[in-house]
């Protein structure tokens, strides 16, 4: 018997519901900073009744990056080049735990990854890179394979510590503009693509 998953909070209820509107979209789900997993075991299990998606979970493993000019904030003093450092053993142990379908982990920096690193179609996509550069380099990645009526998640867009998500996202609706649909939830942005 699977062990009991934590009750979610809020914003991963939030996350969850916008999961659940993907459900008859084409492509898989993917996360961009999954740290040790616990949000990504709530996503692995909304997915349970849809075996033809699969989650690809990407992260350096390595902590957060170095901040640029864009991430610079007086609240964010606490997010600091390294911390949040994790393991994709955590990750995988915690999939092994909870009886979920293995993800695909994939180990590095965002800037280093390619298409190929990538499924080909996506319905969902969660960015969580935190600072201004990989929320950005996510974008890039994920824009070219996202379906119709897909959705990007952007994690920390209203979080006066992390300033460069909001950046970032500004940045990609300017370039997109009638493209996608701008919505928020909670601390997130929703961009829904036409």
């Amino acid at each position: 018997m699977a062990a009991d998953l934590q009750i979610p909070d809020r914003e991963t209820e939030l996350l969850l519901a916008e999961l659940a509107k993907t459900a008859d979209i084409p492509g898989d789900v993917v996360e961009f900073g999954c740290y040790e997993g616990d949000t990504s075991i709530q996503l692995a299990n909304a997915m349970r009744n849809h075996p033809d998606k699969w989650l690809y979970l990407y992260d350096s493993f390595e902590g957060l990056p170095a901040k640029t000019a864009a991430d610079q904030s007086a609240d964010g003093w606490r997010f600091k080049e390294g911390e949040l450092k994790a393991s994709p053993d955590t990750v995988a142990h915690k999939f092994k735990k909870y009886q979920l379908p293995e993800p695909v982990i994939v180990k590095g920096w965002f800037n280093e990854l390619t298409a190929d690193d990538l499924p080909a179609q996506i319905s969902f996509a969660l960015l969580d890179g935190d600072f201004y550069e990989s929320i950005k380099t996510s974008f890039a990645l994920v824009a070219p394979r996202l379906n119709p009526h897909g959705i990007i998640a952007v994690h920390d867009y209203r979080n006066a510590a992390l300033p460069g998500s909001a950046k970032a996202v500004a940045e990609f609706l300017s370039a997109h503009q009638n493209d996608y649909d701008l919505r928020l939830a909670g601390t997130m942005a929703i961009l829904v693509k036409h």
